[in-house]
């Protein structure tokens, strides 16, 4: 399974046509290398912002509203996109009204077949609790993917164990994780975190960022990080746990992943973290004890 994520370089589309348009393009360049999956960068819809005026775009509360009018083609869109170039596609996310003026940061998953699932995100960061409208998801679901059953986690969910392990013991063999962080902390915490999930689960793990800068957007300011594959640092596998990165301008880092070979290391493994992982939920290890000294 050859498995695509984008560094996926922010711009200010004229209208939705022109929004369209480069991502044919850019998923075009992923299908044209044999990509199965492809995946894009959270927060991806707020690109459309640039589409309304000048106030609209500085005003996150009036662009959250204001891109809710392009749903239905954004829709169709990537279920278009899905369908001709034979491509599994994480569209990133869309920030999705709920009612009552409450949102979702809601993943899409579309299918060549032409079917449509999504995931949204759980657990909200400080600036997303700041802006008093965004609710984390309440559902955690899992996909087959061309014969690979994956799970979604939304940037931050990433650096967060337990709802992955669900994901893995629901059969989850692929994490994608679509992000955006605008620090080289906030890059360094989702990388760590995507390194600890491959690790702990024998999983890989496909991280796809945003990039540039994008003065126009109280959102997609700046961007940062690099777009990477990862897998756990056992025998047969990197030992930085590095599968494929971008650098540079390089828009994609693509890798060929082998998910029978990967199920199979376990009975050649330095280390076992998913074998081994209930030991460490012993009713004696579920609290730390004071020992004098």
């Amino acid at each position: 399974m050859k498995v695509a994520v984008a560094k996926y370089a922010i711009q200010a589309p004229r209208d939705f046509a022109a929004f369209a348009a480069r991502q044919s393009q850019v998923l075009g360049e992923a299908a044209a290398q044999g990509a199965c999956i492809a995946v894009l960068p959270e927060y991806l819809s707020l690109e459309l912002a640039a589409t309304f005026d000048a106030a609209t775009q500085a005003d996150l509360h009036a662009s959250l509203a204001a891109i809710q009018r392009y749903r239905e083609d954004w829709l169709a869109l990537y279920a278009r996109l899905a369908r001709e170039l034979d491509l599994y596609v994480v569209a990133g996310s869309f920030l999705l009204e709920q009612g009552a003026g409450r949102y979702r940061n809601r993943s899409d998953v579309f299918t060549p077949q032409g079917a449509h699932a999504w995931q949204d995100k759980l657990q909200l960061t400080g600036f997303e609790k700041g802006l008093g409208v965004i609710d984390g998801g309440d559902a955690l679901n899992v996909f087959d993917i061309d014969g690979v059953r994956a799970g979604v986690a939304v940037c931050y969910d990433s650096e967060f164990p337990l709802p992955v392990r669900a994901q893995a013991e629901a059969g989850a063999r692929l994490l994608l994780v679509p992000s955006c962080t605008d620090t080289a902390a906030g890059a360094t915490r989702v990388r760590v975190g995507c390194l600890a999930r491959a690790l702990e689960n024998r999983m890989f793990v496909a991280q796809a960022v945003t990039a540039g800068e994008a003065a126009w957007s109280p959102a997609l300011d700046l961007n940062t990080g690099e777009a990477a594959i990862f897998a756990p640092m056992d025998r047969g596998l990197p030992n930085d746990g590095v599968v494929a990165q971008t650098t540079g301008d390089q828009g994609w880092a693509i890798a060929d992943l082998d998910v029978d070979a990967l199920d199979r290391s376990r009975a050649d493994a330095q280390v076992a973290n998913d074998r081994d992982w209930m030991g460490q939920l012993k009713p004696a290890l579920s609290r730390a004890r004071l020992q004098a000294l």
